[in-house]
């Protein structure tokens, strides 16, 4: 993805409409032959009354032939299931059995503190613009955010996700078709956390959460039995442009060997709390970094620097 020699761009990508991008999911675009990215569109420079600007997001759009440099191609249109100005996060999106699926938390209208259900909704596209609404899945409780999939074996696919109802732990659920899910129950339970993230890497299943003291590591023989892991991802602030605060809310993609980490940051969180400050508060970035591993430990280059490929010195 990243062209080799060259230093990851920071920030990686800021909105430029509300300059709240969050949640990215980065996929190849196999019509236009570049990579796409999905994110929540906070309204980061919108009124902020409690919790608003988190809500009433659309999901963003962005696409990149190299990684490198990323255009804003605009919002996901005709995304409605009711009238109103409604709230989707957390896009995941991956191409299974012939086409794209998307699966996306979704809250009615634009509420200003946390009180309101969250619906897991399903859309299909043949292309990454044009999807169709299939339904809601129905999973352990009516408050589920940040779907991860993973294919674990030929036409088997595992969706973890965050159950705020119970515990804010990482629950899963199994489907052969990608429509229709069997829950399967909790499956990360240590402390409460968000974003599950799956990959493999070096012949290792990981998974990634944020727990909002940086990125906690697991990795299971089975896609199902998980052992944390004593680094931390992304709990230090970096010195990169925009990237002075903690990470949050991952994905990876893996590209043979190489996988490169996507997060997002509130660069401005560490400042003095005066005006300036906070009204610099909410507004986010996402940014990318190199991730590799010894085939024991998960290591993330933040600073992009040279010392890549020596853990003992990248380490978090």
């Amino acid at each position: 993805m990243f062209e080799k020699g060259k230093k990851i761009p920071a920030p990686l990508f800021r909105d430029p409409i509300f300059d709240g991008a969050s949640d990215p999911v980065v996929i190849w675009n196999r019509e236009e032959n570049c990579y796409y990215m999905f994110y929540t569109q906070r309204r980061s420079t919108s009124v902020q009354i409690g919790v608003s600007s988190i809500h009433g997001s659309d999901i963003g759009v962005a696409s990149s032939r190299d990684g490198m440099k990323w255009l804003y191609r605009g919002i996901l249109p005709n995304l409605a299931i009711e009238p109103g100005h409604n709230t989707f996060w957390a896009p995941e999106i991956i191409f299974g059995e012939g086409e794209y699926h998307m699966y996306v938390s979704y809250i009615t209208g634009i509420p200003t503190d946390w009180q309101y259900e969250r619906r897991m909704l399903h859309y299909t596209a043949e292309n990454l613009w044009d999807w169709k609404f299939q339904g809601e899945i129905q999973l352990s409780s009516d408050r589920v955010i940040d779907a991860c999939i993973y294919q674990v074996a030929p036409h088997t696919y595992k969706m973890w996700y965050k159950d705020e109802t119970h515990g804010s732990f990482t629950y899963a659920a199994v489907s052969q078709d990608l429509y229709h899910f069997q829950v399967l129950g909790p499956e990360i339970t240590d402390c409460a956390h968000e974003g599950p993230n799956v990959f493999e890497l070096g012949n290792v299943k990981w998974m990634i959460t944020d727990f909002w003291h940086g990125l906690a590591v697991y990795r299971s023989d089975d896609f199902q039995h998980w052992q944390r892991c004593p680094e931390v991802l992304l709990d230090e602030p970096g010195s990169r442009p925009l990237d002075g605060a903690m990470g949050h809310h991952a994905d990876v993609v893996v590209e043979g060997e190489e996988a490169f980490l996507f997060y997002f940051c509130h660069p401005h969180e560490n400042e003095r709390k005066d005006c300036q400050a906070e009204g610099a508060a909410a507004l986010t970035a996402v940014q990318a970094a190199r991730l590799w591993t010894d085939g024991v430990r998960l290591y993330c280059d933040r600073e992009d620097s040279d010392t890549h490929g020596q853990p003992q010195e990248a380490e978090m």
